[in-house]
């Protein structure tokens, strides 16, 4: 399938997989905070780049990465975790346009993790990339020999095995460091944290072993902004905070979806919204009834929420296919980026070097 940039003001055309519909004023929103945003979809096996035209309009590039779920970006750097790969994407065009892009993401470095169903990605403060890899029930890093090292794991797993016992999925750091993590379940049993998703979630305290927050459903993303713990407990369909003297959640916006994937620009929260699978684990959740009280339909898109009042000041609604989105990630300073998959043409004439004292970017494509 050709995933090609298309604007969603207009109908998608018949070639598009899909296209996406935002609230009056989104566009206005990514100028006014000069960003640009990256997606995660695993759903459909892609990254989504959302930035500007020239013209105003939004502008969405579409890139394949197979199962593509945690996002990092970290200076020109972005981080996408893959279901076997954990690929760095660098900005191949050093501050130069290309076609009307400012920024070329270009896949230079791929570390072969196997699928361990990787979910979050961060970047420390001493450059080290740590992630979540689901199916082990760790937090883990990158070792040149090794698949994976793992870094930390609960005090109640007792072994590194590849069966998902706790859904282990979310971290966030604190100061530039891993301090806390997300568990759907405390179960040390294959495929446990099913038979506990409505209360049994937990954040916990990776320095200390020691558990800040539970009777959670679901939760995910967790993240720290402005002193305090913010996290999605996906399974109610609520953004809040932990309240670290009482441990207690504290709800602050309902969301009319199964929300994962967070990130924050300044007073704002971004927050992805996926529609709940048919299957077992998404079903007979408080999100079901919290919907229909509300008399709400789930939504695959995102949501910016003003965290000063709570309120949803922009929507972007993405139809279907695509149903499920992982993560986000605020790209800071970019109008308008794209990224080049590992098989088109245009990755081969993408070229970044060091001429001297500056960077040089070329696109070398061969004259006909």
């Amino acid at each position: 399938m050709t995933l090609p940039d298309h604007n969603s003001a207009t109908p998608a055309a018949p070639a598009s997989p899909f296209q996406i519909v935002t609230s009056r004023g989104f566009t206005e929103w990514l100028a006014t905070q000069q960003i640009s945003l990256a997606i995660s979809t695993y759903h459909l096996g892609a990254v989504l780049l959302l930035g500007l035209k020239p013209n105003g309009e939004l502008s969405m590039f579409i890139t394949p990465f197979d199962r593509a779920m945690g996002l990092c970006a970290h200076g020109s750097a972005l981080w996408v975790a893959t279901k076997q790969m954990l690929w760095r994407l660098e900005d191949s065009l050093a501050g130069q346009t290309s076609d009307g892009y400012d920024r070329v993401y270009v896949p230079r470095m791929g570390h072969n993790t196997g699928d361990i169903d990787c979910h979050d990605v961060a970047v420390d403060a001493t450059g080290r990339t740590v992630f979540v890899a689901t199916r082990f029930n760790c937090l883990a890093t990158l070792d040149e020999r090794l698949s994976f090292a793992a870094e930390w794991r609960p005090p109640f797993i007792s072994q590194l095995a590849p069966e998902d016992r706790c859904h282990l999925n979310g971290l966030a750091l604190d100061s530039g460091a891993a301090k806390y993590v997300t568990l759907v379940a405390r179960s040390d049993v294959a495929d446990g944290w099913r038979d506990h998703r409505d209360q049994g979630g937990l954040v916990m305290d990776i320095t200390t072993n020691t558990v800040v927050a539970e009777g959670l459903s679901m939760p995910h993303s967790p993240r720290m902004h402005d002193g305090k713990l913010w996290l999605l407990n996906a399974g109610s369909g609520y953004l809040g905070y932990i309240d670290q003297t009482t441990g207690r959640f504290e709800p602050v916006t309902f969301l009319p979806g199964y929300a994962r994937g967070l990130t924050f620009q300044g007073r704002y929260a971004i927050v992805g919204l996926s529609k709940p699978r048919r299957e077992h684990a998404f079903q007979g959740l408080p999100l079901d009834q919290n919907l229909t009280d509300k008399g709400a339909v789930p939504r695959c898109g995102l949501q910016i929420v003003d965290l000063e009042s709570g309120a949803v000041i922009h929507w972007a609604r993405i139809e279907p296919p695509i149903e499920e989105l992982y993560d986000i990630a605020v790209l800071p300073g970019v109008v308008r980026p794209k990224a080049l998959s590992l098989t088109g043409p245009s990755l081969a004439n993408q070229i970044t070097l060091r001429d001297g004292e500056r960077i040089a970017a070329w696109n070398a494509a061969p004259a006909r």
